[in-house]
């Protein structure tokens, strides 16, 4: 049997070697981190990682992307963490889930520094926005049809169930969809939810079948709520970068007018 585990963490390991570069945080990020993967769902893997500082002080600058794979089991990729701290920093919804994803391939104590700092870069305002807008578009693209694949109810319910607890508990969201259900306590939902996670269980990724009224309601009302309370949330995105500058400096081993810092590379790449 194929194990599909050490298959990831050997692929990050050849990542690493051809592409120079230190993996500081992989993770899954789709429905199997979310809790309602299909028999047949692919394993989604994000990883941030780091170039040897050198890297940093070129003109020519290498991409802050690694697109590695991408077939019907693994998709893999990564963002370079000067990419990933500019998007903390502009409240990037989908890079905290990633950074808070129970389903860890690897991490290290750098990422946990980060980690610590990206908390007070996280916007209500940008996050309910985005999770609102992910609910929409399923919807529209996928919802709107007489049968419906059951996966497609999941990807307007998690981000509709997220963007609830924001407003509840004005804080980053959990990952599984078993841990956002709560801010709905509505008995009718709670078993209608249940039986369509069941459902699920059963169905393969592109089957389709019936609605199920009460999961469509819910979907259809909440996206009208929600519409009205991502215009009212005010602006609340933190401007001062400094914090950000100095964990990039630290997890680069870069002291301000240390000129040594600049062999980070070589010592970090080489443990």
């Amino acid at each position: 049997m194929r194990n599909i585990i050490q298959e990831i963490q050997e692929q990050l390991r050849e990542i690493e070697k051809r592409e120079n570069v230190c993996i500081l945080h992989a993770v899954e990020s789709g429905s199997r981190a979310w809790g309602f993967a299909s028999p047949d769902s692919d394993y989604d893997v994000r990883f941030i990682y780091v170039r040897p500082v050198e890297e940093y002080l070129r003109f020519d600058e290498p991409r802050d992307v690694i697109e590695w794979q991408l077939d019907e089991v693994l998709d893999i990729n990564g963002w370079d963490l000067k990419k990933a701290m500019k998007q903390f920093a502009r409240g990037n919804a989908t890079l905290f889930e990633w950074s808070n994803s129970p389903e860890i391939y690897h991490t290290t104590d750098q990422w946990a520094q980060v980690q610590r700092v990206s908390m007070n870069y996280f916007s209500e305002k940008s996050a309910v926005g985005h999770y609102y807008g992910l609910a929409e578009n399923t919807y529209r693209d996928y919802l709107c049809q007489e049968l419906v694949s059951y996966k497609k109810y999941f990807y307007a319910l998690r981000p509709l169930l997220a963007a609830r607890y924001i407003e509840r508990f004005h804080q980053v969201p959990p990952v599984r969809f078993a841990d956002l259900l709560g801010v709905e306590p509505g008995e009718e939902l709670q078993e209608g939810i249940a039986r369509l996670l069941e459902r699920k269980r059963l169905t393969g990724e592109k089957e389709r079948m019936p609605h199920m009224p009460v999961i469509l309601r819910y979907i259809e009302e909440e996206l009208q709520r929600q519409r009205e309370t991502v215009k009212r949330l005010p602006d609340d995105h933190n401007r001062d970068w400094e914090e950000l500058n100095r964990c990039f400096r630290a997890v680069m081993g870069y002291e301000v007018g240390d000129a040594s810092s600049a062999s980070w590379g070589r010592k970090n790449h080489d443990r």
